[in-house]
């Protein structure tokens, strides 16, 4: 299954605005329902220079494409990082599911 990239800052702004929250020690999630499964991935200068940001973007990304089949309906969802010392796929993964199985997306 495909999900679609959120891209407009306009899309972004609704899914801030609007959007339900879920929270792990890790991540915040941010989703709504929508037609297509669609992720964007909000990420700040306090985690970083550009290399490590870079890199915390493509663990994001993985452990959602990893885990989105889980979900049961479609969403957007917006991706928002904790700063913490040591970024890893194994636990954006652990969470993201822990996310979708305790807000029974």
């Amino acid at each position: 299954m495909k999900y679609y990239r959120l891209k407009k800052q306009a899309d972004f702004q609704k899914l801030f605005g609007r959007g339900k929250r879920a929270f792990s020690p890790s991540l915040t999630l941010l989703y709504r329902p929508s037609e297509k499964p669609i992720m964007g991935i909000s990420l700040g200068k306090k985690h970083g220079k550009a290399v490590q940001r870079n890199r915390i973007k493509r663990l994001l990304r993985e452990a959602y494409r990893a885990e989105f089949g889980a979900m049961k309906g479609t969403y957007s969802v917006v991706l928002i990082p904790k700063v913490a010392d040591e970024y890893s796929l194994k636990t954006y993964r652990a969470h993201l599911k822990w996310m979708i199985e305790k807000e029974k997306l």
